[in-house]
């Protein structure tokens, strides 16, 4: 069994059926060899501790980072196996390469800049079929598995039923390609395509097409579009120098000479080939990408074995869209649904549990999963290990559906449920009783498990807010390089997280290991912790009434003013003084007049921890914080409080995202280092400092000092406009068409009759109002929305819960999809329209829109 800190410090399992057949579930975990890799954002060695206390005993550790204070920390557990290595990412990749060169079987690799994980997965999809005719057993990529790390995990995965492989390999920059092709040794090649991707790695064009072609260097057979001029010269100018005997498979659908001809006639593809191939069959999807990669996977069906063109029909009728999102909604009965209803491996299982665990609001994990088809691994060995994974995962609650998982029933708790098919279940459960819980739905495809997720998420209209949780890790290791590993970061997720969610967006700063959160109400930081989040938290507005909520959820108050810092001072002694203490954290507090019993030390203790509270300096910004000529007096009250530090002192700066205020950011600056430096000569210690927001960050990286704030640039937002590019939009708004009526020009549109059309138009109506957070100001085209590939403008104006827009150029339809803002309608363009901040278009989606917060395979 590998355990390996893996991409951005999710964690996975991987087991070689071989090495822990007939052992026990502790056994398991005792086999398992934990590999620590110092990555670019976070150091696996972090994890040690925590898995040397869940019985793992093996550990691969990097010399570089084995620090004095390391070495004494992992030679206190006696019983760990260390093995130090100079990089334990290449020493995995070199054990995967060893165990690809033990089969012998077609290996097909893919690269390019786009497709690669739908081509790998509609391959598989074609292809699997176990003992059918003309079948494989295919080992495939996880889900979009295919950096440095990602591939020998693949590859780690081939055993000796399998035969067939298909792994795709990704890479960022130059000299990365090398050990991945070591690793896949692919008989095999894909060239997708060719983009723009990753163009920042790269000197030039040129230079990333060679780069992607060094995965081809051993291949027998490379398949490519040569429609695709740039792949086509290369291939025949650098890859056929370095493996002349290369067989060129090459396709076009612009005429060019290529081995198959394709030309769309509607939505049927007709192919001409070699040896007189000449067929027709209709595509499942006919949008242009979705047809370039269903070619890839033609072409490469017949390259690998002659298909009649009715073989060939059966197959591609069988393809589904590519699902390689893990998404989190609103369930019933306060549940949260994982939705992972598309696939079903063994590694993609260990993601979801992972992600369910990172993004966990309710503690009691339940997971509902189908049989595992094609696994390669003997069923016994198979469902023994899925047992051992979900009493890892804390799961509370398993239900098994499938012939296949329930006879294995004897592997899971004696409170699990399994169920034939998933008819059965739906007819059978009792969804009244799945209460107050984290709820994972993991299926493979036959098992149509996208109908239990229809069941258990919660009702609401069509409206949704998604938020990618990749592109705000994207962000966060953004602004994170900016500011360097020494330097602390504390996050705002204030307002509902500028109305991503707050509970979900700071699950994911913890899982990342953030230094701080911020809020701006003690509410706020209560419902982060009542739902597990443990860091340090900042209320950036309290008041008395909630001193005792402060301590009693350990929240950290910003103290302000004299008035405040006394106020606060007085209670802590009042509590002091009537021996008010609790036996457990979270207890709660008994009304006594206007003051509550709250949590506090024993009085005869003759010793605790000081209270964190943070000092705001006001430097300039003139709203809150303690002016210079003042923080002698609040020297002198915190040395006479020793029961009270100041854990941070910080200011706010006026105009970092405007180049005109540079003057003054600077005077800023200055005021705040010798306010700090006055304040800390009084105290006789270094509180920490920070100075810089989001816009900061960016054009004054010299004052970051110990901390900075990071706020609405986590978000997709970069508030100077410099680096706009360089950050990925978190929300994209959703909405749907509810109606579709033509209206003849002359007619009025909407309340107060303010649209009169101009035009015979096809008027839509869409399920979002202002009281959804689309601003009444982008009424009467001021505005625009869009639908399927067209912009269109709004009508009349904004309803409270409607908005009419003009579809006359659109291609559209009741029931499809509206983008009100993400990538296609920036959110900075549609502030812009009516004069106002991102913040405000972030800030203003109303709760009553669902939330639904996604991640990618990896």
């Amino acid at each position: 069994m590998v355990l390996t800190d893996i991409e951005l410090g999710n964690r996975v399992w991987l087991t070689d059926s071989r090495q822990v057949t007939g052992k026990s579930t502790d056994a398991r975990v005792a086999d398992a060899v934990f590999f620590a890799i110092k990555g670019e954002h976070h150091d696996g060695h972090d994890f040690i501790g925590d898995l040397y206390q869940k019985g793992v005993r093996q550990f691969v550790v990097e010399r570089a980072s084995l620090t004095p204070d390391r070495r004494a920390e992992l030679a206190s557990y006696a019983e760990a196996t260390i093995i130090e290595v100079d990089s334990s990412l290449e020493t995995l990749q070199s054990l995967a390469a060893e165990h690809r060169r033990q089969f012998h079987i077609p290996v097909i690799g893919i690269t390019g800049s786009n497709g690669k994980t739908i081509v790998k997965e509609w391959l598989a999809q074609l292809l699997d079929g176990g003992e059918a005719t003309n079948s494989f057993v295919v080992a495939k990529s996880p889900k979009s598995y295919n950096s440095q790390l990602g591939v020998p995990l693949s590859v780690h995965e081939l055993n000796d039923s399998h035969t067939l492989g298909i792994f795709e390999a990704g890479i960022s920059k130059a000299q990365e390609m090398q050990a991945l092709e070591a690793i896949i040794r692919p008989t095999i090649g894909i060239f997708t395509n060719i983009g723009t991707a990753h163009d920042e790695g790269f000197r030039t064009h040129k230079q990333k097409i060679a780069e992607k072609l060094r995965l081809f260097i051993h291949v027998n057979t490379l398949i490519y579009c040569v429609d695709y001029m740039g792949i086509d010269e290369e291939v025949n100018m650098l890859l056929k120098a370095v493996n002349p005997d290369m067989r060129l498979v090459t396709w076009s659908l612009k005429g060019r000479k290529a081995t198959y001809q394709g030309v769309m006639d509607g939505n049927h593809l007709v192919l001409q080939g070699p040896s007189g191939v000449s067929m027709t069959v209709k595509l499942p999807f006919v949008d242009p990408a979705s047809v370039e990669n269903l070619m890839h996977c033609i072409v490469t069906i017949l390259t690998l074995k002659p298909r009649s063109r009715d073989e060939l029909q059966s197959r591609l009728n069988r393809l589904r869209p590519v699902s390689m999102r893990l998404e989190q909604k609103e369930g019933i009965n306060n549940c949260v649904v994982i939705d992972d209803s598309y696939n079903n491996d063994v590694v993609g299982l260990q993601l979801a549990l992972s992600f369910q665990h990172q993004q966990s609001t309710r503690n009691r994990r339940v997971v509902i999963l189908s049989d595992v088809l094609q696994s390669g691994q003997p069923e016994a060995d198979l469902y023994e290990q899925v047992g051992a994974m979900m009493r890892a995962n804390d799961v509370a609650h398993f239900i098994g559906i499938g012939p296949v998982v329930s006879r294995n029933a004897r592997f899971f708790a004696d409170t699990s449920l399994f169920y034939p098919t998933t008819d059965d279940f739906l007819t059978h459960f009792a969804f009244k009783e799945l209460r107050d819980s984290t709820v994972l739905v993991k299926g493979a495809r036959p098992f149509s498990f996208e109908r239990i997720v229809a069941r258990l998420e919660r009702k609401v209209h069509g409206t949704v807010l998604e938020i990618n949780l990749d592109a705000l890790t994207h962000n966060l290791n953004y602004y994170r390089e900016k500011v360097g590993s020494n330097t602390q970061l504390m996050v705002m997720v204030k307002a509902f997280a500028y109305g991503s969610g707050s509970a979900e967006v700071a699950q994911l700063l913890q899982f990342h290991r953030v230094d701080y959160l911020g809020v701006a109400y003690a509410d706020e930081g209560v419902q982060l912790r009542q739902n597990g989040v443990t860091l340090p938290i900042m209320v950036m507005n309290p008041a008395p009434e909630t001193f005792a909520t402060l301590l009693e959820y350990n929240l950290e108050p910003e103290i302000y003013s004299m008035r405040l810092l006394r106020e606060w001072g007085d209670f802590l002694a009042w509590g002091r003084g009537h021996g008010a203490r609790s036996e457990e954290p979270g207890a709660r507090g008994m009304a006594r007049g206007n003051i509550n019993t709250f949590l506090l030390p024993d009085p005869s203790s003759t010793h605790h921890a000081p209270y964190s509270l943070h000092l705001k300096i006001d430097t300039g910004m003139h709203r809150l914080g303690f002016l210079e000529t003042e923080l002698a007096d609040v020297a002198n009250y915190l040395k006479s409080h020793p029961d009270m530090r100041v854990a941070t002192v910080f200011s706010h700066l006026v105009g970092a995202d405007d180049a005109q205020f540079n003057t003054f950011s600077q005077q800023q600056h200055t005021t705040f280092l010798r306010a700090t430096d006055t304040l800390e000569m009084a105290l006789g210690y270094k509180p920490t400092r920070h100075l810089l927001n989001s816009a900061g960050i960016v054009r004054f990286p010299d004052y970051k000092l110990d901390m900075v704030r990071l706020g609405i640039g986590l978000y997709g937002v970069e508030a100077t406009g410099m680096n706009q590019s360089a950050l990925q939009m978190v929300g994209t708004l959703r909405t749907v068409i509810s109606q579709i009526k033509t209206v003849q020009a002359g007619e009025s549109v909407g309340y107060s009759r303010r649209a009169v059309l101009d035009h015979n138009a096809r008027i839509a109506t869409i399920a979002i109002g202002y009281a959804d957070g689309y601003d009444r100001r982008l009424g009467n085209g001021i505005g625009e929305v869009w639908v399927n590939g067209t912009r269109c403008p709004t009508v009349g104006n904004i309803c409270m819960d409607m908005t009419m827009i003009d579809v006359t150029a659109a291609s559209a339809t009741e029931g499809d999809e509206v983008v009100v803002f993400g990538n296609e309608i920036p959110i900075t363009e549609l502030a812009q329209c009516i004069g106002t901040i991102p913040y405000e278009i972030l800030t203003g989606v109303s709760e009553r829109v669902k939330r639904v917060f996604f991640k990618e395979g990896n």
